[in-house]
């Protein structure tokens, strides 16, 4: 299962609270059980009509069960100190879940 999640981050946020931002998200995609991760800003492509680059950072967590995404979003410490940390730096979050097709 394929967790996407996209983050606007408040425009007046420090510099400091944005490194904090950007050290924590960083930490998610080295969680153990996942299957891959990656953490990132918007590429530098082109912008078309279909390109969306109007976020701040986003992230994808590859997770080999549903079991363990539920694990993650209900007792991953991890996740709960992304979340306690950086709630406040945020003025806008969308996730995409994806299931496999095979």
């Amino acid at each position: 299962m394929l967790h996407n999640v996209y983050f606007w981050l408040k425009p007046d946020l420090t510099a400091e609270q944005r490194a904090t931002f950007e050290s924590e998200l960083a930490l998610l995609p080295k969680i153990s059980y996942l299957a891959s991760g990656f953490a990132g800003k918007p590429a530098p492509t082109e912008k078309r009509p279909v390109t969306d680059h109007s976020f701040s950072y986003s992230i994808s967590l590859l997770f080999k069960t549903m079991e363990d995404h539920e694990f993650y979003q209900k007792d991953c410490p991890d996740h709960k100190r992304f979340v306690d940390t950086c709630k406040t730096f945020w003025e806008r979050v969308v996730v995409y879940d994806s299931s496999s097709l095979s």
